[in-house]
């Protein structure tokens, strides 16, 4: 004999704002294009609830990508050991490359570039000031402990570290530098006052003998 529960055998569970996170964060890793009418479907709900959840599209994939965000800033950071400026750099430079590396990010510039780099970079959108958030908590831990003395405010600093991140990743590719974590890593340590080996520049000449 089958246990009471409840519910009529055969409805699903009423759905909650956690469940449109699980799958649209699926669909974003795996490369796919998040898809309100999907999700909507499989979770048997009116695309209007999940507007009234998260306002939009934009805001749902903007959590979803926020949420990502943070939890590699976290990981990061629980790789180093290393303390004050140099385990800062360590830090962001890891975020960094996995950043230019991420399959997900990548392919949502790709698919949608325009409103990808709104989403990501605009200053009242949610990932740029979760971005901020998270990384002023990484100085100000590292200033609290005596093991840092900011050259600013740490809010200032969190805001220039990652606008300075999302100029190298995410945009400006006319002048050569998107992607160019090396060329991050160097700036970054300027800005936070750690001495880095600098790479051998390449002059024009060089580089034309370097080439197919």
């Amino acid at each position: 004999m089958a246990l009471a529960t409840g519910r009529r055998r055969g409805r699903p569970a009423t759905a909650a704002p956690a469940d449109v996170l699980r799958l649209a964060s699926d669909q974003y890793l795996g490369g796919q294009r998040v898809d309100l009418t999907v999700i909507a479907k499989r979770l048997r709900i009116g695309r209007a609830t999940i507007y009234r959840w998260f306002g939009s599209r934009e805001g749902l994939l903007g959590e979803v990508i926020a949420r990502e965000l943070e939890a590699l800033i976290v990981r990061k950071r629980s790789e180093v050991r290393r303390r004050g400026a140099p385990g800062l750099l360590e830090v962001f430079d890891r975020i960094n490359r996995a950043l230019v590396r991420s399959p997900a990010l990548g392919r949502l510039l790709e698919q949608e570039r325009a409103s990808a780099l709104r989403l990501l970079t605009s200053s009242a959108g949610i990932v740029h000031r979760r971005a901020v958030a998270s990384i002023e908590r990484l100085i100000a831990a590292e200033a609290g402990a005596g093991a840092y003395e900011p050259p600013a405010d740490p809010d200032t600093l969190a805001y220039a570290v990652v606008r300075l991140c999302e100029g190298f990743v995410f945009n400006d590719a006319s002048v050569g530098i998107r992607g160019d974590y090396e060329r991050l890593r160097e700036v970054q340590a300027a800005l936070l006052g750690v001495p880095a080996p600098r790479r051998r520049l390449r002059t024009p000449a060089a580089s034309a003998r370097s080439a197919p």
